[in-house]
């Protein structure tokens, strides 16, 4: 069962690194240059490890009595979507691997 919150992240970061979403997708050819897998996990990697940096950072500007609780909150919480992303991706290419490592050859 998907989590509304963490689909909403999805199609946020979708968004932010130029895919399509699968709705928009689906009507027909692509537009726009074509990026590599091997880009778009790079520039995905990166933007992952880019918010949960923001959120720490915030965090201890916080404790330092630098930043608004709010920012920090938000930051926190995309950070934690971030990574129930990532985790959620990475168990899927496991799944992935598995299936093929169980073909019959």
């Amino acid at each position: 069962m998907a989590i509304p919150a963490a689909a909403a992240a999805a199609y946020q970061a979708l968004a932010k690194i130029g895919i399509e979403a699968p709705a928009q997708a689906a009507g027909g050819a692509a537009t726009g240059a074509t990026q590599s897998f091997g880009d778009f996990l790079s520039s995905a990697v990166k933007d992952s490890v880019g918010t949960m940096k923001q959120g720490e950072t915030l965090a201890m500007k916080q404790i330092a009595g630098q930043a608004d609780i709010v920012d920090v909150v938000n930051a926190v919480n995309q950070a934690e979507l971030t990574l129930n992303t990532v985790v959620a991706v990475r168990d899927k290419v496991i799944q992935a691997y598995q299936s093929i490592m169980q073909m019959p050859i």
